[in-house]
């Protein structure tokens, strides 16, 4: 931000004043105010029309399809409730649970406590008796099998013996021979044999120099003589050959790609370019600055139609007002008020008191109902199942509290007597 004053020198211009804002050409302000009233004669009824619609759904909104859902819901509501969810209540608590417990009873009475006495009366005698014949079988048959282990040892043990006496025989054998026969023999196999590869060694010698000298002269020598002398300067001439060949054909093709890209520019780039350049940039330019113009006028129109449409509304609102809400009010007030109070103190107090006591009536009749039922359904499954076991008392292991202290006792041992 600059704070310091321009000189004289340099003077203060619309650029250098607003640099956010460009300089408007004379077409902007041409068509800026005939676009304008057009626009805002076109756009005020629209708004207005708008306005009136959002004002009558926001009234419907609010006072009969926001109360109207509701209520709708609130039905629905218990319509599915009643439907779905009372009756598998019922279901539930008056016919599958005492049913279940039924079920549980009898289960236990024709299952569990015949399976518990012939636990208890056989299965666990018969178990203590096999387990003991099973202990007394275990014992005799380990120390059977000791034994028969301790014979099969002994009988391994002497069949080893044996077998090593064997082996140290054979050993013995074996090593007289090696030392007196095999070693000789091998020995004298061995010089031979040395003799006869030093004899072949020399030969293969001999023979691969002579190859080497023949392969040297007669294939090396020539083969290096034509590659040097005749190969070598045929190929450097064919390369020389291929390199001019390629730079003649280079130069052909930059010369046609030359001629082809000068041929484009002129007859399609240049055209093209003074086309965009002087036609269509200005029409654009024009195009969007009476767009923008339209643009502009539509939100400075709509701005003001809403004006004029909120107090065309609150014109509206207080004739309305004065011609029927101010009348109806002093009608409510002045008449209906005290019609109205009477009627609820005359009739309405008391037949809410006969309702409240009838409804009181009811209440106790059908508790008084239930209470019947749940006594005659516990007397059936008392006829059917008997009555249900006392707890047993348990014996309690904790020690007993001690007595209070009082005036007369004590719990020390030197004040006791």
């Amino acid at each position: 931000m600059d704070l310091e004053k321009p000189s004289a020198a340099q003077p203060v211009t619309q650029a250098t004043a607003r640099p956010g804002t460009q300089a408007e050409g004379c077409l902007a302000v041409a068509i800026r105010l005939p676009v304008r009233i057009v626009v805002l004669v076109l756009v005020v009824p629209v708004r207005m029309v708008w306005d009136a619609l959002v004002v009558g759904g926001r009234f419907l909104r609010d006072t009969l399809f926001r109360p109207l859902g509701r209520a709708l819901g609130l039905v629905l509501g218990w319509v599915a409730r009643a439907l779905f969810v009372w009756p598998w209540v019922a279901l539930w608590r008056y016919v599958l649970r005492p049913v279940g417990e039924a079920l549980a009873r009898l289960g236990h009475v024709l299952l569990v406590v015949p399976a518990v006495w012939l636990y208890r009366t056989v299965l666990t005698p018969l178990g203590h008796a096999l387990a003991w014949t099973a202990r007394k079988a275990g014992a005799l048959l380990a120390a059977v099998f000791a034994g028969a282990l301790a014979a099969f040892m002994w009988s391994v043990k002497g069949v080893l013996t044996a077998l090593d006496w064997i082996l140290r025989g054979v050993e013995a054998v074996c090593g007289w021979v090696y030392a007196r026969l095999l070693t000789p023999v091998g020995r004298a196999v061995a010089r031979v044999l040395k003799g006869v590869g030093l004899v072949l060694g020399a030969v293969a010698f001999g023979v691969y120099t002579a190859f080497a000298w023949l392969a040297r002269y007669l294939l090396v020598v020539p083969a290096l003589w034509l590659y040097t002398w005749v190969l070598t300067p045929v190929g450097r001439a064919v390369a020389f050959l291929a390199d001019g060949f390629v730079r003649i054909v280079r130069m052909i093709f930059v010369g046609i790609g030359a001629a082809l890209y000068w041929t484009a520019r002129v007859l399609l780039v240049l055209p093209a370019l003074a086309v965009w350049r002087w036609i269509l940039v200005p029409v654009g330019r024009a195009l969007a600055v009476v767009a923008r113009e339209i643009g502009e006028a539509l939100g400075h129109a709509w701005r003001v139609a809403g004006y004029v449409s909120r107090a065309v509304g609150r014109f509206l609102a207080r004739l309305f007002r004065w011609t029927f809400v101010e009348p109806a009010r002093w009608a409510y007030r002045t008449v209906l008020t005290p019609v109205g109070h009477a009627v609820r103190d005359l009739v309405l107090r008391p037949a809410a008191e006969v309702a409240r006591g009838i409804r009181r009536t009811a209440r106790q009749a059908l508790e008084s109902a239930r209470d019947g039922a749940r006594q005659a359904r516990a007397d059936f499954r008392r006829m059917l199942f008997g009555a249900p076991p006392e707890p047993q008392p348990v014996a309690r292991r904790e020690p007993a509290g001690g007595e209070t202290r009082t005036l007369g006792s004590s719990t020390t041992a030197l004040m006791k007597d």
